[in-house]
């Protein structure tokens, strides 16, 4: 950047102003974290690096700039969490330096569990047990971790599963060629396996188009940074404009956002929370409140990021701005205008939360709820309106995509859980079954007497999903079913399909049932499993009778299990 070299880094970062840009959940619009971006005058910052890893001085400019980081956003007044980006050198190497940046959080006003530490790469030179050693230590002080670049360049995989449950940031690179290029997809479909195998967050940066954040959205990225939602500025946005999914029409390729069996957890409608301390005065927080109009309410933490009591905008301004108001309240704690915080875990669903929510004293029906981690820190809130209208339109979502003549579930439902088990490497079975002939059946005693036919199996394909525990229903057209199941529940799913004898109008039908037997790692997804039973639905089809064969990805062996011969006609 300059050729007499780096004589002061302190000086050089008078040339460095700061941009800010949000990361956006999709779900509720909120906006989660705000991530600080260095913008050296007249160069781009990876040259302000190169000259300083020429001067031997990287990890200096690495912790002064996130220092420096955390000074702008103070002077921006930025109260969101945020986001500050060092390097994995640094923290395997130069811990100490970083040591610096806890001095800044006491002059700024920040906690560390307000921060996390984006750790990017290199990571091609650096022992990986250095690096984690010093990730370990930096969350011991408080802070937050994300580990940037995952996709691109030389982000080992290893590390993103030896860091367990953390932050991970999906490289624009990857997201730049959605949703046309088809190995970008399966690099976010593995990613996002990979974070749920972890309980990790994942987030896509980068997201600059619709088609981009449709794709994302398709594939259960529900966390996403781009200058579709939100450029970097010098001052952040309050609040973003989530465009509407784009109706493309339903691809069984593209699994939609995942949902626990007993719903979706809380933490999808996540949002931002304003923490302030335990002991701050009234007019403090009527401040706060009166400079960020966008903020719906205020938690008081005590000194472990606790929370202690929460603050409702709209009941405190009317307590402290009414009548004598202010001379009552203002030079006092600001919890005695405040409630009982309502706290859920990360754990919780949207249900529950919902059902906590809405089940208080009428004055506090739409209060926020207050998340928190395993050791009780804050790590957010969640609306109840964001709630109420992300369950509403799941419900609407799933109920459209139920089959109307069976009610069963479609090819998205097999797809979420293909890949559930895929990303916790279970040993699974993947089992198409349909009727034999069901042309002719329709072609000679109708199409009714069929329709009747799909509904007799749809339901007992109901009750063995409910006597067999493991065992996942989907009708995916026609006269299609996949069944999905454990090992051990495959020879009753098996006999139950297939032992009763079947008539439509009279005219007896035979069933023929085609299994995969998937180990861990032997198939990368959905897709794969799809392509792999299409040949063997075919050989079992060409038995005679009720028919099962099975197979395993990796070999050419088809066992018959059911059925013999040729089949007639």
């Amino acid at each position: 950047m300059r050729p007499d070299g780096i004589d002061s880094v302190p000086a050089l970062l008078d040339q460095v102003r700061f941009d800010f840009q949000p990361l956006v959940n999709i779900n509720t619009g909120g906006i989660v974290a705000i991530e600080a971006l260095a913008r050296p005058a007249g160069a781009h910052v990876r040259e302000l690096f190169r000259d300083a890893a020429r001067e031997r001085r990287l990890a200096e400019l690495d912790v002064e700039l996130a220092g420096a980081a955390l000074t702008a956003a103070a002077e921006q007044q930025v109260r969101l969490p945020l986001h500050l980006n060092v390097f994995g050198g640094t923290v395997a190497h130069d811990l100490d330096r970083l040591e610096e940046l806890r001095d800044r959080l006491h002059a700024t006003g920040r906690r560390a569990h307000e921060i996390t530490l984006e750790i990017g790469p290199p990571f091609a030179r650096l022992e990986q047990a250095d690096l984690l050693a010093g990730i370990d230590k930096l969350r011991g002080h408080g802070f937050g971790i994300a580990l940037d670049g995952v996709g691109e360049g030389d982000v080992p995989l290893t590390l993103v599963a030896g860091l367990g449950s953390t932050t991970v940031k999906l490289d624009r690179s990857v997201v730049r060629a959605l949703p046309d290029d088809g190995s970008r997809l399966a690099v976010v479909e593995a990613v996002r396996h990979l974070c749920e195998a972890t309980d990790s967050t994942l987030v896509a940066e980068g997201v600059d188009g619709e088609r981009q954040l449709t794709a994302l959205r398709r594939n259960g990225v529900q966390l996403v940074q781009g200058n579709l939602l939100a450029p970097a500025t010098t001052r952040p946005p309050a609040s973003v404009s989530v465009p509407i999914a784009t109706a493309e029409g339903t691809d069984p390729h593209i699994p939609a956002p995942g949902a626990l069996a007993t719903g979706p957890r809380v933490t999808e409608f996540l949002s931002a929370a304003t923490t302030l301390p335990e002991d701050v005065l009234a007019d403090d927080v009527r401040a706060v409140l009166a400079e960020h109009p966008e903020v719906s309410g205020v938690v008081l933490v005590d000194e472990g990021s606790r929370p202690r009591w929460t603050i409702d905008r709209n009941r405190f301004l009317l307590a402290v701005t009414g009548p004598y108001g202010h001379a009552l309240h203002a030079k006092r704690p600001a919890s005695r205008l405040a409630d009982e915080p309502r706290v859920v875990t990360t754990a919780t669903t949207a249900m529950e939360a919902l059902t906590l929510v809405t089940g208080a004293a009428p004055d506090r029906m739409y209060d926020d709820a207050i998340v928190v981690d395993e050791a009780g820190r804050c790590l957010g809130a969640v609306r109840a309106s964001d709630l109420i209208r992300g369950l509403t339109e799941r419900k609407v979502e799933e109920a459209a995509a139920l089959n109307p003549l069976t009610r069963l579930p479609g090819s998205d439902a097999i797809a979420r859980d293909v890949g559930r088990r895929i990303a916790a490497e279970e040993v699974f079975t993947v089992s198409w079954l349909d009727i034999d002939g069901f042309k002719t059946v329709n072609d000679v005693v109708g199409f009714s007497a069929g329709d009747d036919l799909i509904r007799s199996i749809g339901r007992g394909l109901t009750d063995v999903a409910t006597s067999l525990s493991s065992v996942q229903v989907g009708h995916v057209g026609g006269d299609d079913f996949l069944l999905v199941a454990d090992p051990a529940e495959l020879q009753p799913l098996a006999e139950a399909v297939l032992d009763p004898q079947r008539t439509a109008g009279g005219v007896q039908v035979s069933l023929s049932l085609a299994t995969l037997v998937c180990g861990r790692g032997s198939v990368s997804g959905y897709d794969e499993v799809s392509r792999k039973l299409a040949p063997l639905k075919k050989r079992a089809k060409s038995l005679a009778g009720s028919s099962w064969v099975t197979s395993r990805p990796g070999t050419d062996q088809v066992d018959v299990l059911r059925g013999a011969g040729q089949a007639g006609g």
